[in-house]
């Protein structure tokens, strides 16, 4: 298989600036705020953005370790295949959030319900959709049991090799 390479279309600015007590979900994280700062050669990619309430950001996890592919998820004590889990240690290290947009100023966006670390590289945005984006949920696997922990668990460092 063929290599494939991205080039980060900016960065994440967050008051979270290491990975122990980053919440694991951006649900989780009602209120925390930050900024996304386009790279200029992007920014006429921003018209428009302001007329949703919410985005998806796609990035890189720079600071995840080497990735396993058996892991023991935040949530959980048992060990489960990682593509089972959205554990930031991955064989391709991508991580995606549903934040809040709250303002767009130049290549400036303002955003909330943060759940990234300070100085992530931006990889896309994509507006979010509830049309698109909602599924009605029919199975959770090894989550149902754990799932109502969510806002209670943290990040405690597991993934990353600096903490």
């Amino acid at each position: 298989m063929k290599e494939i390479r991205y080039k980060p279309i900016g960065i994440i600015h967050s008051p979270l600036r290491k990975s122990q007590s980053v919440p694991i979900q951006s649900v989780a994280s009602k209120g925390i705020e930050g900024s996304v700062e386009v790279a200029r050669e992007y920014v006429e990619g921003l018209k428009d953005i302001e007329g949703f309430s919410h985005i998806i950001l796609i990035y890189h996890f720079h600071l995840s370790k080497d990735y396993s592919l058996i892991v023991k998820p935040y949530l959980d004590e048992n060990l489960h295949g990682v593509f089972s889990t959205r554990a930031p240690s991955r064989p391709n290290p991508i991580g995606i959030s549903i934040v809040r947009l709250t303002k767009v100023e130049d290549n400036i966006m303002y955003i909330q319900d943060l759940d990234i670390i300070d100085g992530t590289p931006l990889l896309d945005i994509k507006p979010y959709v509830p049309k698109f984006d909602q599924r009605r949920t029919v199975k959770i696997g090894w989550l149902k049991n754990n799932i109502n922990r969510l806002s209670i668990v943290s990040d405690d460092g597991r993934f990353t090799d600096r903490k």
